[in-house]
């Protein structure tokens, strides 16, 4: 059986982001905090037995009056009164800057990390027995964050850039680009593009859209200022568009993309080839949509194509199989054109050959070869085939759809041996923060899609920065558990990446599948098959 790269060396990407991730623990570790800030949630009526019994500071006099004044969000200002004489004192029950209760703006921020919002916000506070913000007031700490969020994400793509420039005030680099969306299907709304550096593992761009705007929708366009929607169209297009604004955004950078890593899903490409003069930009491919196309072509030849599925047949289990080699073959000769194209190809005999049909001539010769078949060959010892093998006629009629990605054109671009992995992880860390049940508007889109890119780039040590922004300090309580968190996710990405740690998932899921099916078929019985009843 093959070996797979990824499985045994780690991703090249992994080592320099972690580098730079503890980098920014660092820094932020030496920092001096500021101390004694810290929130806790105090009873009000502990507070009121306890002034009650404390002296005034003017008549010595017991039974100091606590009145709260007002209430702003989870902050209330309180005056301390005295009974006895003219005393009175007020004060805030958490800090303010400039005005604004810095325990309000962390409410909001906790809330949209964590992917909720302010119906989340005022139910929780609700069974704590706290008051919250009204929704006005939400929206407006909602835009402070924004801004604050939109200066630490843009001097996070400068650092980005800057790693891959270094000395030099213009540079070419390639980046992935791929495109995410609400919902699933052509009627989403809101979508985002990333582009992500294939050198550095890291975001330099990305683009927000959406097609809704909620103002707009109730017929008040021209009663006041709004942030409006900045895409017309379909939602398949978002990537296009979105492609084509990043590429518009690097001139300014002072950055060329020269490379496309894309996933064909779009035509993305094709609006930017040109972009920088006649085909300056080239495709290149990631190799695990590459991968996935034999799976889905087959399966559409199967579906289309009578007799060709069954029992030793073109089976969904021999697709998957067929699927694996090709992904293999192609990671195994990173590099090599000639080795790549023909293992793929000879993955595909090997794949379709068995006792009644070996097929094993084209797999690699010798006791080191991947070819259970050439390995007992070289052993001299007898070979029990498992598998049946498929027919010729079978192997006639999907060779040429399979041969179809095995060309010399295809397979160039595949010769980096990368992925959109990447793309493919910010995307998640963006849909926990904005969850794909809920519909958001622009602003709060952006929002989310902004706290993801700082934290796909810099982990929490990043949101730090967020609130130092927004608060203009930073509790020594907070960045100590954040940066647990950054501390935590590198060792569990290290302990995930080991050879060891994927092997078992792989077992763990296939374990899994066994288990439920057979689970299922005792419970409920034979309940089809292919004439039988």
């Amino acid at each position: 059986m093959m070996k797979h790269l990824s499985s045994i060396l780690l991703n090249p990407l992994v080592p320099k982001k972690l580098e730079s991730s503890h980098t920014s623990l660092e820094i932020f570790s030496e920092r001096l905090f500021e101390t004694s800030k810290d929130n806790r949630i105090v009873s009000w009526t502990t507070l009121i037995s306890f002034f009650a019994i404390v002296c005034c500071p003017d008549c010595y006099s017991q039974g100091l009056e606590l009145i709260e004044d007002s209430v702003s969000g989870l902050c209330s200002h309180m005056n301390l009164k005295c009974k006895n004489c003219s005393f009175l004192k007020g004060f805030p029950t958490t800090e303010k800057m400039k005005g604004s209760c810095l325990i309000n703006s962390s409410i909001v921020l906790g809330l949209r990390i964590i992917g909720k919002g302010f119906s989340a916000g005022k139910k929780l506070c609700a069974f704590l027995g706290l008051p919250f913000l009204s929704k006005l007031a939400f929206r407006n700490q909602e835009r402070k964050l924004l801004k604050a969020t939109e200066r630490v994400a843009q001097e996070n793509i400068n650092a980005a850039l800057s790693e891959i420039k270094g000395s030099n005030s213009f540079t070419k680099c390639g980046i992935s680009i791929d495109g995410t969306w609400q919902r699933r299907g052509y009627s989403s709304l809101n979508g985002c593009v990333s582009a992500i550096s294939v050198d550095t593992g890291k975001i330099l761009d990305i683009e927000v859209m959406t097609q809704y705007c909620h103002i707009c929708a109730k017929g008040n366009s021209q009663s006041s200022k709004h942030v409006c929607s900045n895409y017309k169209g379909s939602a398949g297009n978002m990537e296009v568009v979105g492609a084509y604004r990043i590429f518009e955004r690097s001139n300014v950078r002072n950055v060329q993309y020269n490379e496309y890593y894309g996933d064909g899903d779009s035509k993305g490409y094709e609006s930017v080839k040109n972009f920088y003069g006649i085909n300056t930009v080239t495709k290149l491919e990631c190799i695990g949509h590459v991968q996935k196309r034999v799976g889905g072509r087959l399966r559409q030849l199967k579906k289309t194509t009578k007799c060709l599925g069954g029992k030793n047949k073109l089976t969904d289990k021999l697709i998957d199989r067929i699927q694996n080699y090709y992904g293999i073959a192609i990671r195994n000769n990173v590099g090599n054109l000639q080795k790549m194209m023909s293992s793929v190809i000879a993955a595909f005999f090997h794949c379709v050959s068995g006792k009644n049909n070996s097929l094993h001539g084209q797999c690699p010769e010798g006791s080191e070869s991947w070819c259970h078949y050439q390995r007992a060959k070289a052993a001299g010892s007898p070979l029990k085939e498992i598998e049946q093998g498929l027919p010729n006629k079978i192997i006639n009629q999907i060779k040429p759809t399979y041969l179809k990605l095995c060309n010399e054109t295809l397979l160039k671009k595949c010769l980096h041996g990368k992925t959109q992995n990447c793309n493919e992880s910010y995307n998640n860390i963006l849909w926990n923060i904005v969850p794909k049940n809920i519909f958001i508007g622009l602003e709060t889109f952006r929002l989310g899609a902004l706290l993801a890119l700082i934290l796909y780039n810099s982990g929490y040590a990043g949101i730090l920065s967020v609130i130092r922004n927004v608060n203009g300090s930073l509790p020594e309580s907070v960045a100590q558990e954040l940066l647990k968190f950054d501390k935590q996710r590198i060792s569990t990405s290290l302990r995930h990446s080991l050879p060891i740690a994927k092997l078992s998932r792989k077992k763990k899921r296939k374990a899994a599948r066994k288990t439920k099916s057979t689970k299922d078929e005792k419970t409920e019985g034979l309940v089809y098959s292919y004439g039988g009843f």
